[in-house]
C-alpha cells in the first residue's frame, strides 16, 4: 500500500489532534494508510503510539470525523489465537 495524499492528509489530522506530536508522523502515516485502504486490523509491537488503548480511540474518533472506518489495532500476540501465524 502506498502513503498518497489522502493518507497523508489524515495523519495530519492525528498530528493536528494532539494524540501524538509530529515527530512521529510515520506511526500517524502507517495507521492512515491502513484507515484509508479499509484494513480490518493493523497489527502492531508499538506499544507507545499505536498499540495504546487511549490513542486508538482517539486515532478512531478522528476517523469517524472525517468519514472514516474505525480500524481495530492489536498486538500481533492477539491475533494468534484466529489462525494468522507471525
Amino acid at each position: 500500500m502506498k502513503l498518497t495524499d489522502e493518507a497523508k492528509a489524515l495523519a495530519n489530522c492525528y498530528i493536528a489532534e494532539g494524540i501524538v506530536n509530529k515527530n512521529h508522523i510515520d506511526d500517524c502515516q502507517h495507521i492512515a494508510v491502513a484507515t484509508t485502504n479499509n484494513v480490518d486490523i493493523l497489527a502492531s509491537f508499538n506499544f507507545k503510539h499505536i498499540v495504546n488503548y487511549d490513542k486508538i480511540r482517539m486515532y478512531n474518533g478522528v476517523n469517524l470525523l472525517h468519514g472514516y472506518n474505525i480500524i481495530e489495532i492489536r498486538n500481533p500476540k492477539d491475533l494468534l489465537n484466529y489462525g494468522i501465524g507471525f
